[in-house]
Order: structure tokens, then C-alpha cells, then sequence
């Protein structure tokens, strides 16, 4: 079966979040992952969100998404979320690839994904899509409140 994979805008908001839902992915309705936030995030020409729709539900069920953005120098990937209903596919796989497009397409030679500890499906998606792990860095964060 053929998904279908585009861009996200603001208006596919509410389902981006009842997908993260679903897929027991953490978000932060009130900081960073708001409407509004993610608005200005989706605007920008360095963040791209891509959605992965099943054609067997009329193209409208969004199933799959991920997010890819250049700091400059390296892609990075995070938010990658599969529906639990359609898990086992390879459309985690599926997905890491066209974000990998998109992020070469800016130019950049090296991505990077960011992966919560307890998120082993994530783990094994990207292991599958050739990435390794590197237990030699760690990643600290300051955020300006609980919300972000």
C-alpha cells in the first residue's frame, strides 16, 4: 500500500497532536508544542514536519509524522511518531528516509536523532535505518519553563 507523505501546516494541528496521543508520544500542549508555537516552528524554512496519511482511510488519517531541522551545521530528527495500529510495517522506516531527503536537500552531510530513554521503538527504527548510538555524548537542556 502506497502512504501518502507531505508537509505539515498549522492546519493539521489538531491531528498532529491526537497522533502524538495515540502513539503515547510526550508533547507540551502549553509550551513549545502549542498551536502557536509550532505555527511560528512549521513557518520556518530550516524545520520541516512531515505527515504520513493512510489512502485506505480517504488520505485524511494521518498515521505517521516526524520533524527534521538544521541547526546549520548538522540535520536533526526528532517527534517521530507511528500510529499503534499500523506499527510493524516499516513505516517508521519510511519516514526517517524522506526526512533524511528533505534535510539533504538543505545541504547538510550529518543527522542526528533525538530519542527519549524509554522509547525503544524509536530506538530500533533508527538502528534499522542505519543510524548508530553514541553513548559518548551527553545532552543537557535549560528550558525557560516547565512548558518548553
Amino acid at each position: 500500500m502506497q502512504y501518502r507523505i507531505r508537509r505539515l501546516t498549522i492546519d493539521d494541528y489538531d491531528d498532529l497532536i491526537a497522533l502524538w496521543v495515540r502513539s503515547d508520544l510526550s508533547h507540551r500542549p502549553r509550551g513549545r508544542d502549542s498551536r502557536e508555537a509550532m505555527k511560528l516552528e512549521m513557518d520556518r524554512d530550516e524545520t520541516i514536519f512531515l505527515g504520513m496519511f493512510d489512502p485506505a482511510e480517504g488520505g485524511k488519517k494521518m498515521i505517521g509524522s516526524i520533524l527534521g531541522n538544521s541547526d546549520g551545521r548538522k540535520g536533526w530528527i526528532n517527534r517521530l511518531a507511528v500510529d499503534p495500529d499500523y506499527r510493524g510495517k516499516g513505516l517508521a522506516g519510511i519516514l526517517i528516509e524522506e526526512c533524511e531527503k528533505a534535510l539533504y536537500k538543505m545541504g547538510l552531510k550529518v543527522i542526528a536523532a533525538l530519542i527519549e530513554g524509554d522509547n525503544k521503538s524509536s530506538e530500533s527504527a533508527f538502528s534499522k535505518a542505519g543510524y548508530s548510538y553514541g553513548n559518548d555524548i551527553k545532552y543537557y537542556s535549560k528550558r525557560f519553563s516547565a512548558e518548553d
